[in-house]
């Protein structure tokens, strides 16, 4: 009868059997016959024996793996920011736009994008309504509000047949928005 039982435990069991076996069949040459076929007692018990050397093999190998993971885990974050910094280094020495940035594996930074005139006023609108929606309220009340803020932005088409507005008067050095007074001497 068959039972299901993790590999550890059937190594386990397995280990029992070679040494039963060594110890009620002592002569090795012995032969028997399994599922049909015959082999020496030696032979069951190397092939047993094998099966708990495999066993032993895959636990130390996974004993070892998560050992070096967790050592891996450790030291990451300092790797990573050395590695970060090593990378700003490169970047600073031959420029964002250098050449020479493909020899370390490094893209370029890319520019971002210009905001089209709707864009930027879709945003504006987000923050002021971002503004309105928070309120006056310090830091710590700040802190405590989130969601999302949706703006909407009308935009009318400006009539080509209105006329252009008047430009504004030229600025004076005097400051004030009336030409100066011609000084008569006398």
């Amino acid at each position: 009868m068959t039972q299901k039982t993790g590999s550890n435990k059937r190594a386990t069991r397995v280990a029992q059997l070679i040494a039963g076996t060594k110890k009620h069949f002592p002569n090795g040459n012995q032969t028997i016959t399994l599922e049909g076929a015959s082999a020496t007692i030696d032979d069951a018990t190397k092939e047993m024996q094998a099966f708990v050397d495999h066993r032993t093999a895959v636990v130390t190998a996974q004993a070892t793996a998560r050992t070096t993971v967790l050592a891996e885990r450790a030291a990451m974050p300092a790797l990573i920011a050395f590695i970060d910094a090593f990378e700003a280094f490169v970047r600073l020495t031959f420029g964002p736009a250098s050449a020479v940035l493909t020899d370390f594996g490094l893209a370029p930074r890319k520019a971002p994008a210009p905001q089209t005139a709707e864009q930027k006023a879709v945003a504006a609108a987000r923050r002021k309504a971002t503004r309105e929606a928070r309120g006056t309220k310090g830091p710590k009340q700040k802190k405590g509000i989130h969601g999302n803020v949706t703006a909407q932005l009308v935009v009318t088409p400006e009539e080509s047949s209105a006329a252009p507005a008047p430009a504004a008067a030229p600025a004076t050095p005097g400051g004030s928005g009336t030409p100066p007074t011609p000084h008569t001497g006398s």
